[in-house]
C-alpha cells in the first residue's frame, strides 16, 4: 500500500515559532522594515480616523505607521516581549496603539471589527495559511481593505529559509506550506477567493543595508530567532558550516559592489478590498 501523506501537527509548529521568535532581540533587525509599512499605508490610502488591525505586529512597524495617519490602532502579536518594545515605541513619538497578545489564527475580535487590517511579513508565517486567511478577512468590515507585505519564494528570503531548513534539528516537517507561498498571486487568490470584491498585488524590492555582509550575519545570529533556534542546535563545527554557509549566501545576493551590503529581498504587497454583504 501506498504510504499515507504526512499531517505536520501545526499547533507544535506554533509553539516552536512563538518560543523562537521571543529569544533575542528582532526589533534590531525588524525596525529596519518600516518603509514597507509606511508604503503599505499608502498604497491602501488609509484615511484618519478609521479602526485598524495590524495582525503579528511584531515591534509595531504597521501599527505606528498607521497611528501616524491618526487612526484608531491595535496590533496583536504572540510575542509579549515584541509587544513591550511597540509600546516604548510608541510612547517615544507620543503615539496611541494598543498593543495586545493575540494569534493570526485566533484574532481577539470580533466579525468586521476593522476598516483596515494589515500585517506586514507576520501572518504569512502562520503555519495554518487557511486559517489565518480566515481571520483575517473575518475581522474585516465589508467594503474594508486587508493590506500585507510578504516575501516571495524566489527572493533572499526564501534562500535564507531553505538553508535553515538544511540545518534544522529535527527537521521541518514534510507536509508543511512554505509561507513564502503568501508571495505569489495564485496563492493569495486561493486564500482569499471570493471573499474579496479586489485583489491588487506589486512585486517591490526592500533592500538590506548593513556595513558588510559579515556585520549583517553577526547581529542576525543573535536577534533573529528562528536561525539562532538552528545554531543552538548544532555542534560547533556545523555552527560554523551554517555560518560560513549564510555568508555566502548574502556574497550572492549583495549589490553593493563595495565592501558594504547592499542586498534586494523582494516581496508581494498585497491590497485586497473585503466584498461587501449583497
Amino acid at each position: 500500500m501506498d504510504a499515507q501523506p504526512s499531517t505536520p501537527d501545526l499547533a507544535a509548529i506554533k509553539e516552536r515559532q512563538q518560543k523562537a521568535w521571543s529569544v533575542g532581540d528582532y526589533s534590531k533587525i525588524g525596525v529596519i522594515f518600516v518603509i514597507i509599512a509606511e508604503t503599505l499605508c499608502e498604497s491602501m490610502d488609509i484615511r484618519s480616523g478609521r479602526r485598524v488591525l495590524d495582525v503579528a505586529t511584531g515591534h509595531g512597524n504597521a501599527a505606528l505607521a498607521a497611528a501616524r495617519r491618526f487612526c484608531e490602532v491595535v496590533g496583536i502579536d504572540y510575542v509579549p516581549d515584541l509587544l513591550e518594545v511597540g509600546r516604548k515605541r510608541a510612547a517615544a513619538e507620543g503615539l496611541v496603539v494598543d498593543f495586545r497578545v493575540g494569534d493570526a489564527e485566533e484574532i481577539p475580535f470580533p466579525d468586521a471589527s476593522f476598516d483596515y487590517v494589515l500585517s506586514t511579513l507576520g501572518a504569512m508565517f502562520a503555519p495554518d495559511q487557511e486559517k489565518a486567511a480566515s481571520e483575517l478577512l473575518r475581522v474585516c468590515k465589508p467594503g474594508g481593505k486587508i493590506g500585507m507585505a510578504n516575501f516571495t519564494p524566489d527572493g533572499f528570503a526564501r534562500e535564507l529559509g531553505k538553508l535553515a531548513a538544511k540545518y534544522q534539528q529535527p527537521p521541518p516537517p514534510p507536509g508543511l506550506k512554505p509561507p513564502f507561498l503568501w508571495g505569489t498571486e495564485g496563492r493569495l487568490r486561493e486564500l482569499l477567493g471570493d471573499e474579496v470584491s479586489s485583489l491588487e498585488v506589486q512585486r517591490r524590492a526592500f533592500f538590506f543595508r548593513y556595513p558588510s555582509p559579515r556585520f549583517y550575519v553577526e547581529l542576525s545570529r543573535v536577534h533573529v530567532g528562528f536561525m539562532r533556534e538552528v545554531l543552538e542546535g548544532l555542534d560547533a563545527s556545523k555552527q560554523d558550516a551554517l555560518l560560513g554557509e549564510w555568508e555566502d549566501l548574502v556574497h550572492r545576493f549583495n549589490r553593493s559592489g563595495d565592501e558594504t551590503m547592499v542586498m534586494p529581498s523582494d516581496y508581494l504587497e498585497v491590497v485586497a478590498t473585503r466584498r461587501r454583504v449583497p
